[in-house]
Order: structure tokens, then C-alpha cells, then sequence
């Protein structure tokens, strides 16, 4: 192990390069505690939440683990509202609201506050003083970054492409997150409608280990231990997974989204904007498949479009539908598994072994 690699480690509290990724509505804080417990670092997104059920969350955390915890907040531009625009979608949309037997809302609002707007959160954070916090969108203010570091706070951020971790290294971020395309979930793109050069895992972690004077930690389609040793060899300091986490006991992904991760659909992953407003890699369902077509300038700023994916999934489930959830999944989900959140993370580290041997 490289000492770039042991110092990121020892900085993060971890014994096992495994970071469980942050994904809002997926990861709780059972499933955090139990990576954590593991060697590795436990990850929960709070992109979705207050300050107050934010700290909850972390106290539930505590409750189960003593070891360190990445709290992710999201960094993006806050929403342009327009109702021109928020009209014609929720229009658009009907025949889908109709095959559920529902109506469309009447108008849509900005549902998450981006933490560039959320003075509770950083309270909330300065105070309860999380190991780790992660940015996702983005960078924060360099008044936020100084806040967070003279706490003792470790601060991570995903970048995309070569400009992106350059920009992380610059405000003075402590390692930078290498998200490749092939990652489930939210692209962590600064501009959502700049062009996206679509760089692979694999591609990027090397770019980054050879042009950015960072720790990297390498994102997407990895799975397993052999996933791993592979993003290690290529020089990145630990990996960062979300989908192999879905199927745990501890996630919060509801039946039909679980019943998918297991289906054909997960050979087919997608990439959209129409769920929430921004790129992100789903599952292929009908909600993927109604927006194959839809053109990215008619979708509403995230989370306004959100607010319209949301309401669209809770009448589908209502009726028996799911395939209009945020079924968010990697390239790599055909390697999901049904396990506790810690039999994984033995798993992880067995095959990692194995596969450095």
C-alpha cells in the first residue's frame, strides 16, 4: 500500500479501503454503523434532509457505531424556477400520472435546499462533527471548507472529469472522489448541461492518481474485492461502492426496486435526467423508458423535476406499479447480492485478500 494510500486510510479512521457510498434514501444509519463496525467508512446522504432529521440520523449512527461516519451534502446551483416550463412538464406527464389512475399535482417547488443555501446544516454539522463530510454537485463556499476543516473534519468531493478535481484540489479538499460514468445514482457534475466526457472508472482513477495531487477514491460498477484490487492497482487510495449495498438488510430500497436489482433490468442501466432533474444512472423501468426520448432542455431544474418524480412514484406504487421509482444502479448490478451489510463487508475483504494474493 502506497503512503498516499495508508495516510488517507489513517485519516479516515478505516482498516479496509472500502467506502459505502452516500446514497439519500438508500443507505441508513444501520447499514453506516455496520460498515463502519467493519473497518470500512459507513456513508449517509442528507442531500434530502433538515438539519434536525440530519442530526437524528447521525445520533442513530452513534447509537450503533463509534467508528467514523462520511455525512454527504449536496453542492448544487439552487433551482430557476419556471412555471412556463414546471406547467408544460406536469402536462407532459399526465398520460403516465393517468396510467396510475391519478391526476398530476397542480404545481411543483424546490423540495431540497442545496447546502450552499443551508446555514442549520453547517451548524448542525459544526456541532456533531461527523469524521468525514463529502460534497456531491460541486464545492461549497470557501467560507463552509474553512468552517469544516478548523472543526477537524475531513472533507471529500466527486468530480467527473480532470477540470472538476483540479477545482477540488485548489479549495484545499483533503482527497478527491473519481466517479465514473458507469456509477449508479447522480452524476456529481458542477454543470448538469455542460457536455459530459463520460470517462469509465477505470480511465479516470488512473488521471486522476497521475494529474491530481490528491488521495483518489475510485467510483463506479465496482463490486467486489477483485473491483477493488483493480481500482488500487491503478492507483486510487480506497473505493467507494453504492450498488453492491442496495440488496443489503440494512437498505432502505423498497420491494419493487430490489425486485428490479435482481431482474434483467439491471443489464440495462440508463443513464436520465427525467426522474429528478439531473443525469443519473437508473435501473431501466418505465419511467426511464416514457424519457428515453424526452429532450434534457423541456426537464425542470433539479429538484424541482423531482418533486414531479416523486409524486409520480408514490401514485405508481399506489397502484401496484413500480417502475416509476429512482431505482438507482450502477453498471455493475448484475454483481448485486442479498446479505447483511456486514457478511458483505467480510465478503468484500476476503475476495480483496484473495485477489491482492
Amino acid at each position: 500500500m502506497s503512503t498516499h494510500s495508508s495516510h488517507l486510510l489513517q485519516r479516515l479512521g478505516i482498516r479496509l479501503p472500502i467506502i459505502q457510498a452516500p446514497m439519500a434514501g438508500v443507505s441508513s444509519p444501520a447499514m453506516a454503523a455496520a460498515v463502519s463496525n467493519s473497518g470500512g467508512l459507513g456513508s449517509l446522504g442528507v442531500g434530502a434532509m433538515h438539519a434536525a432529521q440530519a442530526r437524528e440520523a447521525i445520533r442513530q449512527f452513534r447509537a450503533l457505531s463509534d467508528g467514523p461516519l462520511n455525512i454527504n451534502v449536496f453542492t448544487h446551483r439552487p433551482a430557476h424556477a419556471d412555471a412556463a416550463r414546471e406547467s408544460a412538464w406536469l402536462q407532459r406527464l399526465g398520460s403516465e400520472f393517468a396510467r396510475t389512475g391519478t391526476a398530476p399535482p397542480q404545481a411543483l417547488r424546490e423540495i431540497y435546499t442545496s447546502f450552499l443555501a443551508d446555514p442549520d446544516m453547517l451548524a448542525m454539522l459544526l456541532e456533531e462533527k461527523p469524521r468525514v463530510v463529502s460534497f456531491h454537485f460541486g464545492l461549497p463556499a470557501p467560507e463552509q471548507i474553512a468552517a469544516l476543516h478548523r472543526a477537524g473534519i475531513v472533507l471529500l468531493a466527486s468530480a467527473t472529469n480532470t477540470q472538476e478535481a483540479q477545482a477540488i484540489a485548489k479549495a484545499g479538499i483533503d482527497a478527491v472522489i473519481a466517479q465514473g460514468y458507469e456509477a449508479g445514482g447522480h452524476r456529481g457534475m458542477f454543470d448538469p448541461d455542460a457536455a459530459d466526457s463520460q470517462l469509465g472508472s477505470l480511465a479516470l482513477t488512473r488521471v486522476f492518481a497521475q494529474s491530481v495531487p490528491l488521495p483518489v477514491i475510485a467510483a463506479g460498477g465496482i463490486m467486489d474485492g477483485a473491483g477493488i484490487a483493480a481500482a488500487l492497482a491503478l492507483g486510487a487510495s480506497a473505493a467507494q461502492l453504492g450498488t453492491a449495498f442496495v440488496a443489503t438488510d440494512e437498505s432502505l430500497a423498497d420491494a419493487g426496486y430490489r425486485q428490479a436489482l435482481f431482474s434483467d433490468a439491471a443489464h440495462h442501466t440508463v443513464m436520465t435526467r427525467v426522474i429528478s432533474g439531473r443525469p443519473a444512472r437508473s435501473l431501466a423501468n418505465a419511467f426511464t423508458h416514457w424519457g428515453s426520448h424526452v429532450p434534457a432542455a423541456d426537464v425542470p431544474d433539479y429538484p424541482i423535476a423531482y418533486d414531479a418524480g416523486k409524486a409520480l412514484n408514490a401514485a405508481g406504487k399506489a397502484a401496484g406499479q413500480p417502475g416509476y421509482g429512482a431505482q438507482w444502479a450502477g453498471q455493475g448490478a448484475p454483481l448485486a447480492r442479498k446479505l447483511p451489510t456486514a457478511a458483505l463487508m467480510q465478503t468484500l475483504a476476503a475476495e480483496l485478500e484473495q485477489a491482492r494474493r
